[in-house]
């Protein structure tokens, strides 16, 4: 059975066909477009692919956006695309948020992606994984698999034209991060990469002392290499967990179904 995974961000849609619906599934082909030019996929990037068995998305945008993908793929497979929604439980995770439904599905995709990683390397163990993009969140799991719960800040874009909206003059390039920045640049992109870690690392202590034990640590997004060299907690670079999370989700259904 191919599954067609689809990942609707901020800025970016990304898909992915693999050749069954399992984690581990070779990729038969993959690509990524601005929300921009989601229209034109039914007639360019998705043309020439076969039909797939099953398609499952993730999505952040609005309904508007949903609906101009679903258009694209009603011209091509009769084959309905699924939006993962943020539930109770599901694949063996539990979510802790005040109302389920209103954790955003990414985040809710991606926590069940990592679960499903530090399974496959050994025993279970607390997490806490972070997405960095447009906007950062850095979510706590304990080792049972239950989401205690998260933070959002915004990514670097975000911090950058807001201080230059807010503060007369700031108007620069972007930067380097630095131990000492001795230049606005610097500053600014010093501030914000050190904001964003902050907060990685001030969960990684509340998840230590809550659950008693290390947490493994999992980064994935767009700009998470940004942070990789300016972490001083270490932790895993994953480029396609919400991937991941989909392929999970996917089993998951399909062994309850039959």
């Amino acid at each position: 059975m191919t599954l067609l995974a689809i990942d609707i961000g901020n800025t970016r849609l990304k898909w992915a066909l693999f050749e069954d619906a399992q984690p581990g599934a070779a990729l038969l082909a993959h690509g990524a477009e601005f929300l921009e030019n989601i229209d034109k996929l039914a007639d360019t990037t998705w043309a020439g692919l076969p039909a797939p068995t099953a398609m499952l998305g993730c999505a952040v945008a609005t309904d508007a956006i949903k609906r101009r993908v679903e258009e694209q793929v009603e011209e091509l497979w009769d084959v309905p695309l699924r939006w993962v929604v943020a539930s109770a439980q599901e694949a063996g995770v539990t979510n802790g948020y005040d109302h389920p439904t209103r954790l955003g599905a990414d985040r809710w995709v991606a926590i069940i992606g990592a679960w499903h990683r530090a399974l496959a390397q050994g025993p279970a163990r607390p997490l806490v994984v972070v997405m960095v993009g447009t906007a950062v969140t850095v979510e706590a799991v304990d080792a049972s698999g239950c989401f205690l719960g998260g933070l959002i800040l915004p990514g670097h874009g975000i911090m950058l034209k807001a201080l230059e909206s807010g503060t007369a003059g700031l108007h620069v390039p972007t930067g380097e991060v630095r131990l000492f920045p001795t230049n606005t640049s610097d500053a600014l992109t010093s501030g914000g990469t050190y904001a964003i870690a902050g907060a990685v690392e001030r969960m990684v202590q509340h998840v230590r002392q809550h659950c008693g034990a290390e947490p493994l640590c999992v980064m994935t997004g767009g700009a998470g290499w940004k942070m990789a060299p300016h972490m001083s907690v270490h932790f895993e670079l994953v480029e396609g967990l919400i991937f991941d999370g989909l392929l999970e989700i996917a089993r998951h259904r399909a062994a309850q179904l039959g």
